[in-house]
């Protein structure tokens, strides 16, 4: 297959100031017309998350790019994004697999595809270049071992504990909705199929062991999560930065889902070209070990040579034997659209 460079819509020299467009296929006229902008800001993108601190650190050192990042979920990007329009604070987020593609269809993206466009799978990207995973992401458990006695390794040894289980916020977050289809998958259902998830946590929540913590490094730290339900990179990321002796990091045995984050790139960016060359860098070499640094499983994975201690970092791939994407992209876009009502109305309901 042809390789493809740099086949976006960089434009036709669009003027726009000391931010003209570079010419699709020139790195260098991208990378001096970034230079010429001089900064990037991110939304969904802080330091703590899958180590971007090491990828902003680069950027500036290379190529003088400043950052700010606001933290925010992956619908709160999005409104952002169609909120600001031409008022943009906000160049470029990160978000969940499944909120790419209403990212789209709200118009609120441009589209950029880096020079290593041809070794990214084509479950992992959008067509037109609008999206694309920069690294997956597998919902695991992270157990708190100091507060449970007898570590879940399954959904179904879940569901018989006597601990509490921290999920997060399903109306918003991508991590949670995903932990919802982990659990439907694991009792036989799917993307199409998510209610035996709901029915999962909905006996939980009448157990009342249902938390309403969000698993961060923060409730982890206080010791407010008993077991958290979190993507593998974020649950090893925090066991490592508060006490690897404290947690457990696991993939449940009896299924779970891989996907992943996208950078989105925003249609009214003040910062275009910066937020361009950003993708470039994070799907490039350096910028795919600098997220294994932090745990997450790059995307170009089977192109790349990780150094040894970084594939330490990484949960031995036999936990993942179980492990399966999403198979209808379509079908998962409809149903993550319905789930935080249908968390309200068969989980929510049920809390004691």
């Amino acid at each position: 297959m042809k390789r493809l460079l740099l086949a976006s819509l960089l434009g036709s020299a669009i003027a726009m100031g000391t931010s003209a467009m570079a010419a699709e296929g020139d790195v260098q006229a991208l990378e001096k017309a970034a230079r010429a902008e001089g900064e990037v800001n991110s939304v969904g993108m802080p330091d703590s998350w899958a180590n971007w601190k090491d990828t902003w650190a680069d950027l500036a050192k290379q190529y003088g790019l400043k950052h700010m990042d606001t933290d925010m979920s992956s619908a709160q990007e999005i409104a952002k994004f169609a909120a600001e329009k031409d008022n943009a604070t906000a160049d470029i987020g990160d978000v969940g697999a499944a909120f790419g593609p209403i990212a789209v269809q709200q118009d609120v993206t441009q589209p950029y595809k880096p020079t290593t466009w041809e070794q990214i799978p084509d479950w992992a990207k959008d067509k037109d270049g609008h999206w694309m995973l920069a690294y997956t992401g597998s919902i695991a458990f992270i157990v708190n071992k100091q507060l449970v006695k007898d570590i879940p390794t399954s959904w179904a040894e879940l569901k018989k504990g006597k601990y509490k289980v921290a999920i997060g916020d399903v109306s918003a977050a991508a991590q949670a909705v995903n932990g919802v289809l982990a659990a439907a998958i694991a009792n036989g259902g799917d993307e199409k199929n998510i209610q035996p998830g709901l029915d999962f946590f909905a006996e939980i929540a009448e157990q009342g062991r249902l938390s309403l913590s969000n698993p961060t490094i923060q409730t982890l730290e206080k010791g407010e999560v008993e077991v958290g339900v979190v993507w593998d990179f974020n649950g090893l990321s925090y066991r490592d930065q508060i006490d690897p002796s404290r947690f457990e990091v696991l993939i449940p045995s009896d299924g779970s889902v891989i996907s992943g984050y996208t950078t989105i790139i925003n249609k009214y960016a003040k910062h275009p070209n910066a937020a361009k060359l950003a993708r470039e860098y994070i799907l490039s070499d350096a910028g795919q070990i600098n997220l294994a640094k932090g745990n997450a499983r790059p995307i170009r994975a089977e192109h790349l040579t990780l150094p040894e201690d970084v594939k330490a970092k990484l949960l031995p791939n036999a936990q993942y034997a179980k492990v399966q994407p999403i198979k209808d992209a379509a079908a998962w876009e409809a149903t993550s659209k319905a789930l935080p009502q249908l968390w309200q109305e068969n989980v929510i309901i049920n809390m004691q």
